[in-house]
């Protein structure tokens, strides 16, 4: 069973940056694409950001297009989503997950890690 650990979230002034990591447990890490998502109180997680298993291809949610960068290192087993341009619409519990592409991305692991929380102040 993988399991994944995110962290790097923190409070931040709206136009501030936060870099956040995911680190997963298993090497079968480097044979998917991975994920980012996140959940605010009371609704659904939504996709934020793909990379595909060699880190060649990034996929965004338009809502973070050019302000959020997915990369990964697969030595590290770990990915990253580097966040500019804060808003306080991005206040959320940020998740990473492996994913796949079917009509949309849709997380493949059926436990989530603890999420880590990020709050954008204005």
């Amino acid at each position: 069973q993988v399991q994944l650990v995110e962290s790097g979230g923190g409070l931040v002034q709206a136009g501030g940056s936060l870099r956040l990591s995911c680190v997963a447990s298993a090497r079968t890490f480097t044979s998917y694409a991975m994920g980012w998502f996140r959940q605010t109180p009371g609704k659904e997680r939504d996709f934020v950001a793909a990379i595909s298993s060699s880190g060649g291809r990034t996929y965004y949610a338009d809502f973070v297009k050019g302000r959020f960068t997915i990369a990964r290192d697969n030595a590290k087993h770990t990915v990253y989503l580097q966040m500019n341009s804060l808003m306080p619409e991005d206040t959320a519990v940020y998740y990473c997950n492996a994913v796949t592409y079917l009509i949309s991305w849709k997380p493949i692991l059926g436990s989530w890690g603890q999420g880590t929380q990020v709050t954008v102040s204005s």
